[in-house]
């Protein structure tokens, strides 16, 4: 399993269930690597989707605490475990974790893999991804040059676990 996201400076990834900021480049980024995938989010980050739609030209799964919960076009499991078993059968390097901070947090033990657009300047962020490089178990394995964005600078980098 991967997990794909984007932090500022501090690991900050979202703010009142909202992207931090939007990067044309890195939601490209997105879009070319988990199209034709499947993709595990929280209900949250699908309802802050545009009209809470699951995203297309991929298999969307939501994990929710909520026994109840369904929507058009996902299929919605409520643990870990029962992901694990869903997803049975299929090639995990194919799974894309998506957030929002919570999942993130129940699945990356599951993940090999982080893709992070790491921005270069910090926002107010009420919700933050694990800080890969204080952990001895990831390990930085690629870092793009420094791109420009609204003058904003980032850079695409790759983490796999040690």
């Amino acid at each position: 399993m991967k997990a794909i996201l984007s932090a500022d400076r501090n690991w900050g990834i979202g703010c009142q269930n909202k992207l931090l900021i939007s990067i044309p480049s890195d939601m490209k980024f997105f879009r070319e690597t988990t199209t034709g995938h499947t993709v595990v989010m929280g209900r949250r980050t699908l309802e802050s989707f545009p009209g809470g739609q699951p995203l297309k030209n991929r298999r969307n799964i939501v994990l929710t605490r909520n026994p109840e919960y369904s929507v058009k076009g996902a299929e919605v499991v409520h643990s870990p475990e029962e992901l694990l078993k869903l997803l049975e059968g299929s090639p995990l390097e194919d799974v894309y974790v998506i957030g929002g901070g919570e999942v993130y947090r129940l699945l990356l033990p599951y993940c090999d893999t982080v893709y992070v657009t790491k921005i270069d300047f910090a926002y107010q962020a009420d919700t933050f991804f694990p800080n890969l490089d204080e952990s001895p178990e990831w390990e930085l394995a690629e870092e793009s040059e420094e791109q420009t964005c609204f003058d904003i600078e980032f850079t695409f980098r790759t983490y796999r676990r040690i």
